[in-house]
This record gives structure tokens, C-alpha cells and sequence, in this order.
């Protein structure tokens, strides 16, 4: 099969822009074996958690930490992802899975996400190098304007770290600063279609609205860490182990298992990497 590779004007974007968008990512049978899973896997529905926004509206989310042989975890240590990470992230260090999140903005009642960037979260775990991190979104249905599509501010991620505070549940980057950043930068609205991927910095500020259509919106978030980047603050280990890559045929060849609980699911009375 033919390997995915990001090109030289591919990196450029993401350098300039602090994001890359990726269309057909993955195939239409790679997305319908995951949303299939993401929709009756119980595992994942067990420890699913609702986070309130601002209005009280709800976005719920699976978190875990270590990648297995399910589907899911097949993926997330997929060449493509692994070496498209290792690409961008800055340094040589071995590349190492974070943590996954699948996010679920259900019709009508799916909550807003704040502006924010994921650093800043991931500098109160003690993390030294954001540089060193980045996030991959993987839209399993589509995203709109309307459902509630990622929202980002092309450049922002060379502000550097903007401070944060609660709204409601989350965790939001002061205002001032996301206007000011408004008034200088362009406001992205990142529709994507099933199978298109993200990549973004995890200093580029972002948001999603509520889900006010009649459509879900589902999509999985996978972060990924330089070895050398250690959380002195973090509790799980996760982001210290290298990815074991596997070839990306593994998802839909290879014989898989449900999620399991060894997956190092995150609980909402523990959810240090959302705070």
C-alpha cells in the first residue's frame, strides 16, 4: 500500500499556521469500523463523562491513556500518525502517546468547548516544551459550522502561553487576550468530513460552539509528547512510553479486541488532564 507522508509544504503550513488539515485521512471503511465501535463499545460508554459549559449545555467524553489492540488503539499507534507526529514535533526524542479522547456532541444538547489552548492545561502538569506536543483530530462524523465544528486562530500558537481560568467545568484562556488575538489573526472554522484529520499545536487556541443541529458530531482527539518532554506534574506515565508503531493495514486487518479497562481510562473525579 502506498504510505502517508507529510510534504515539505504540508510542514510549512503547519509551522506558519500552528494546524494542518488532512482530507481522507483515513478511508470510508477505516471511519465506519470506528464509529461503529465508538457507538457500542460499552466500555467506552462506561466511562464516558459529561463536561458543563458556560450555559449548562453538556459535552461528553471518554479519555484513556495507553494505547492497546483494539481498534481505537491500532490507530493512534498507526505509522501514518506516529510519523506524521514525529514530523512536527520539535526534538529527536522517541514519540510517545499522551492520552485519546472521543469526544461526543450530541444533537441539540452538545456543549461549547471555551477558547483555550491544550498547553494550557498540559503547563500545570509541568510540562516544560509545548513545542514538544501536538494533538490529532480524526473526524469520525461530520463537522459543521452547525454541529459545532473546532474552531482556531490561525498563528496564535506563536503567542506563546496565554493564562487560563474556569468557565463553567472547563478551562478557558483569558478573553483579552483571544480578542487581541482575534483582531490580528483569522478565525478558522475546521469543517471537516468522516476520515479528515487535524493536526494542530498545542499552543494554537481553539474553541467549538454548542451543537444546536440535528446531526452528532464525533471525533477522536490523540495527543502525543516528545520522551524527553516529562510532565513533573502528571501522574499517568503514558506520556514518557514510546509509541510501539504498528503498519496502518492494522486496523482493518489484523484481529481486534474491545476497548479494555487496561486502557487507563480517566475518571471525572480525576480529571487532571482536562484542569
Amino acid at each position: 500500500m502506498n504510505y502517508f507522508q507529510l510534504t515539505k509544504p504540508q510542514i510549512s503550513d503547519y509551522e506558519r499556521d500552528g494546524y494542518l488539515i488532512v482530507r481522507n485521512f483515513l478511508s470510508f471503511p477505516e471511519i465506519e469500523k470506528l464509529y461503529g465501535i465508538a457507538t457500542g463499545d460499552a466500555i467506552l460508554s462506561k466511562h464516558a463523562f459529561d463536561l458543563n459549559d458556560g450555559t449548562g449545555k453538556k459535552t461528553k467524553l471518554t479519555l484513556w491513556y495507553n494505547p492497546g489492540d483494539d481498534a481505537y488503539g491500532l490507530l493512534t499507534r498507526s505509522r501514518r500518525i506516529v510519523e506524521a507526529a514525529d514530523t512536527l514535533l520539535d526534538g529527536d526524542a522517541p514519540v510517545c502517546h499522551f492520552h485519546s479522547k472521543l469526544m461526543q456532541k450530541e444533537p441539540r444538547v452538545g456543549g461549547a468547548w471555551e477558547w483555550h489552548q491544550d498547553y494550557g492545561y498540559w503547563y500545570k502538569n509541568e510540562f516544560l516544551f509545548p513545542d514538544q506536543m501536538l494533538s490529532v483530530m480524526i473526524a469520525i462524523t461530520k463537522a459543521t459550522k452547525e454541529n459545532g465544528c473546532l474552531q482556531v486562530i490561525g498563528g496564535s500558537h506563536k503567542m506563546g502561553r496565554v493564562e487560563h481560568g474556569f468557565a463553567g467545568e472547563q478551562v478557558g484562556a483569558m478573553q483579552r487576550y483571544v480578542d487581541l488575538a482575534l483582531k490580528t489573526m483569522p478565525l478558522i472554522y475546521v469543517e471537516l468530513e468522516p476520515g479528515d484529520a487535524l493536526f494542530f499545536h498545542s499552543n494554537l487556541l481553539h474553541r467549538s460552539a454548542a451543537n444546536l443541529s440535528a446531526t452528532a458530531r464525533w471525533s477522536l482527539i490523540s495527543c502525543y509528547n516528545r520522551q524527553t518532554n516529562i510532565g513533573y506534574n502528571e501522574p499517568n506515565g503514558s506520556h514518557t512510553v514510546p509509541v510501539h508503531v504498528v503498519p496502518d493495514e492494522a486496523l482493518m486487518e489484523w484481529t481486534t479486541t474491545g476497548v479494555q479497562e487496561s486502557s487507563g481510562f480517566l475518571e471525572k473525579d480525576k480529571d487532571e488532564a482536562l484542569k
